[in-house]
């Protein structure tokens, strides 16, 4: 993993945000990391992926023969 301090963020930011598109980036301060930077893609990427993970244990987890009919759910909730 590439990592940067925080000087180097500081002086050129928007090349350490390029860095970050794809991979992330460790923000380091006096050696230790102190935090991740991520790209905008890559961020977006990483919460497509936890939804779809959430959604499909969901699915995986319900017990369909136990649902309401869908008319009557709509009709309950006036759609």
């Amino acid at each position: 993993m590439t990592s940067v301090s925080i000087s180097q963020l500081k002086t050129n930011p928007s090349k350490v945000l390029l860095s970050a598109e794809d991979y992330p980036i460790a923000i380091e301060n006096r050696s230790q990391v102190k935090g991740y930077l991520l790209g905008k893609k890559l961020y977006e990427k990483l919460v497509l992926f936890i939804e779809d993970y959430i959604d499909k244990e969901a699915t995986e987890t319900t017990d369909f023969r136990k649902g309401k009919d869908f008319e009557a759910v709509a009709k309950e909730l006036g759609i």
